[in-house]
């Protein structure tokens, strides 16, 4: 990384402790050294270099940048040691310094107005009993009302995060800034028993966010977006893009003491793209199983401006999981806006098994009238139900409005698109979709009568045979496919694996089934 200003070495041993700058825009902390003494002294443009392997213990503060131009913090490695766009993991922490709290508040937050700031090949520890945030953006509480006091343009790259493997960790990023990317960095060991816990979440901050090409670990939610009612009147997160992230939870965490819930949940949310990821291991625990929620709540009847829209969820592959997406019109318990233009397309699901992972083994959950709902293009392999509709008023369905159902491949298994009090097919469409549009789609061993025109019925060894190998993990459509040109765009029904394969992360590949295809 270049140094913006250069200048003479100032060599006074008085200020050794503090950390000297070894030239105009570089300021060197050594093991030991004052290290928020060179963030306070710090000027737009320097870089402030920490030593590899040291320790530097505090509860460090980013105070606001004079203008425009980037301070980062990072570590004096050879920056060949990170090659650019390569994600960090745990063999890069021998290159890394470390920072941690001594204490339960996070080992580096924001004071308000900060903005400009860069970290950059840094490992963080747990705080003290694995309480509260490790890393603090903005405020999450009343502290933060007002739009003027938000922090913002903060870029987190090559980091290392990582709970305590006995104690946890409450959550590894909170994301309440404004303009702000996170990138290139790995998140381990978000933990907690009793409560959720995140690698990141955001509930006060306005965006933008890019979240691009880390891997994510944690028991509760690995990423959420809302769930607190924002001190902030009428803010919701907004303009975030997801996309290339590995998010998982380790397999030894199921059965253990941890409260676990999902991948991915939308509580509050707009324009938001999730695209290019994998998403695995989801299982009945502390929820039923869903890996993705895109589920609006007014947490404390505070927000009633609360809402998900604008959501597209493409080209990701989620496997492993007891289900895949719950949807929820509006808030349950409190006023909240209505749930609207969500777009589901391209994905690979897989291994949604309710005998492997518990629960319902469901593709989709749908309930209380979102609205103009798209899935499209998906293929997907479970175990229970494509589609289940829900919500009553006064005995009545109410129904979602311009839902668009299209070249997707997959099971009808025993109840295919299933309505709550109406029972399967066309009974359940009529009652629960207003204006439908539900065309070109395979539900294998489904009866073609209980359906509308235009969709595919085959038998499970006609399906299975049309893959290149799908009890192996290879979802991919032979070229000699009937599916291939069948789609209402004259394009291949379900998703593109191909593209997936060159798409999802490098090394993350959707190849490798649990078990067999047949669901």
């Amino acid at each position: 990384m270049s140094v913006l200003r250069f200048g003479l070495l100032v060599c006074v041993s008085v200020l050794a402790c503090l950390g000297h700058p070894a030239a105009q825009g570089r300021i060197v902390v050594p093991p030991g050294g004052d290290l928020q003494g060179a963030i306070d002294r710090a000027r737009s443009g320097d870089i402030i270099v920490l030593t590899a392997g040291a320790t530097y213990v505090g509860n460090f503060t980013l105070p606001a940048n004079r203008n425009a131009d980037y301070i980062t913090i990072r570590s004096d490695a050879d920056p060949a040691r990170f090659p650019a766009g390569q994600r960090v993991g745990p063999e890069h922490a021998q290159w890394m310094p470390v920072l941690r709290s001594p204490n339960t508040f996070p080992a580096l937050s924001t004071a308000p107005g900060a903005h400009h700031w860069r970290l950059q090949w840094l490992m963080f520890r747990a705080n003290v009993g694995g309480i509260g945030d490790i890393i603090t953006l903005g405020d999450g509480s009343t502290g933060q009302r007002d739009l003027a006091t938000v922090p913002h343009h903060f870029l987190l790259d090559g980091l290392l995060i990582r709970g305590d493997p006995t104690n946890g960790q409450k959550r590894g990023i909170a994301l309440n800034s404004g303009a702000t990317t996170i990138r290139n960095s790995d998140i381990r060991d978000i933990k907690a028993v009793g409560q959720d816990s995140q690698a990141i979440c955001g509930w006060n901050g306005p965006g933008p966010y890019l979240i691009e090409n880390n891997y994510l670990e944690a028991a509760g939610e690995n990423v959420l977006f809302g769930g607190a009612d924002p001190a902030i009147h009428g803010l919701v997160p907004s303009d975030i893009v997801f996309r290339r992230n590995f998010v998982t939870k380790p397999l030894s965490w199921r059965g253990s003491q941890w409260t676990v819930k999902n991948l991915f949940e939308l509580k509050s949310a707009q324009r938001v793209l999730v695209e290019w990821n994998v998403f695995e291991h989801s299982w009945a625990a502390a929820q039923t199983g869903y890996a993705i929620l895109f589920t609006p709540l007014n947490q404390d009847g505070e927000a009633p401006w609360t809402v998900v829209s604008d959501v597209t969820f493409q080209f990701n592959v989620l496997r492993h999981a007891a289900s895949g997406i719950n949807m929820l019109g509006y808030d349950y318990h409190a006023p909240s806006r209505q749930t609207r233009r969500i777009t589901i397309r391209g994905n690979l699901f897989y291994d949604i098994d309710a005998t492997r992972w518990g629960g319902d083994g469901r593709f989709l959950l749908i309930g209380d009238e979102p609205a103009d709902i798209v899935v499209d293009h998906n293929t997907v392999f479970q175990s229970g139900t494509f589609l289940l509709l829900y919500g009553l008023r006064d005995g009545r369905p109410r129904p979602v409005a311009n839902m668009r159902i299209t070249n997707n491949l997959s099971w009808h298994n025993e109840y295919g698109i299933f309505g709550e009090e109406r029972g399967s097919g066309l009974p359940a469409i009529d009652a629960y979709l207003f204006r439908p549009d539900i065309r070109a789609n395979v539900l294998t061993g489904g009866e073609p009568a209980r359906y509308p025109p235009g969709n595919f019925f085959p038998s499970t060894d006609t399906f299975l045979g049309e893959f290149v190998d799908a009890n192996g993990g290879d979802y991919r459509l032979r070229s000699s496919s009937r599916f291939r040109a069948a789609g209402t765009d004259g394009s291949m029904l379900g998703a593109n694996v191909d593209a997936l394969r060159r798409g999802v992360p490098r090394g993350d590949t959707p190849t490798t089934a649990a078990g067999g295809a047949r669901q």
